[in-house]
């Protein structure tokens, strides 16, 4: 019924890091390639969250906050700062460059931050498309008087918030109080849930802090709570051809993968007006690598 792929977690100091996708046991879930989890933290004055310029190919980028606030750059010129109740989708495409920054103003402050960042890979005949940015608020909110679900993409219990679908997906970040119960959507090709704070079941299936819990296809099942806990539902239809994933790239094609890396290091890549001083150089060996070559 449920199968759990357990987080490997990087301490960069000021907070920790859990991720969960890809891993040797799954590579995707849906359209989701990633999925990262990060804090509760409160970090310190003069830390902050500072991801200088880099590179992305091949997926959309969606970042999602419980607390907190970051500045978000690219090379579209885009400037947003994301904030809680705020989706952002930033379609890599053929490329883009971006960073993500706690806020200046902030950076002697002590400051929370918790929240979720997950790639979708591009569906076949889109990776390539055009790069582009969106923030969206006033997501549907579902709620009774012991759940409240947000629907950040795709249709969930009779709501369909505006965020661009590049393939069929589902996203909700849920909050149950003690006794909350909800049923979760059946249709999805795939799912999967991620415990992020407190307690809460699947079917009666207890789930781990920060596991990703795989559930099985075309079952109704129903998340619960006792005490109370936020848990993210995430999924939707599985992406036609197996997808590589090295470093900040991801494509159907390993010829395409290394074209991104000789180009990020030649320079071809555009820059982030605002941002432009740093960037992050190309890895020998990435985090976050899926191909066993």
């Amino acid at each position: 019924m449920l199968t759990t792929i357990q987080p490997v977690t990087h301490d960069l100091g000021a907070f920790q890091v859990r991720r969960v996708l890809p891993s040797p046991r799954r590579v995707m879930v849906g359209p989701f390639v990633f999925v990262d989890q990060f804090g509760p933290a409160i970090v310190p004055p003069g830390a902050a969250m500072d991801v200088r310029p880099h590179p992305h190919i091949g997926i959309a980028t969606v970042t999602w906050l419980f607390e907190g606030a970051i500045d978000h750059r690219d090379s579209l010129g885009t400037f947003a700062t994301i904030r809680p109740g705020q989706v952002n989708l930033m379609t890599a495409g053929c490329g883009i460059v971006h960073s993500e920054r706690g806020l200046s103003a902030e950076r002697d402050l002590p400051k929370p931050l918790y929240g979720m960042q997950t790639w979708l890979a591009l569906p076949d005949g889109k990776e390539e498309i055009a790069p582009a940015f969106e923030a969206q608020t006033g997501l549907p909110l579902v709620e009774d008087s012991c759940v409240s679900a947000r629907v950040i993409m795709g249709s969930l219990w009779g709501h369909t918030p505006p965020t661009t679908q590049h393939s069929p997906t589902i996203y909700a970040e849920i909050v149950l109080a003690p006794g909350g119960a909800i049923p979760l959507d059946s249709e999805a090709e795939e799912r999967a849930v991620m415990l992020v704070g407190g307690e809460a079941s699947v079917a009666g299936v207890a789930l781990g802090l920060y596991e990703l819990a795989v559930l099985a296809p075309g079952q109704a099942m129903k998340l619960t709570s006792e005490r109370g806990g936020r848990v993210m539902l995430l999924g939707g239809a599985a992406i036609g051809s197996p997808r590589h994933v090295w470093w900040n790239f991801v494509s159907s094609s390993r010829e395409r993968i290394e074209q991104a890396k000789d180009d990020w290091r030649q320079g071809r890549f555009p820059t982030v007006p605002g941002d432009e001083d740093e960037f992050i150089p190309i890895p020998q060996v990435p985090l976050t690598n899926s191909d066993s070559d």
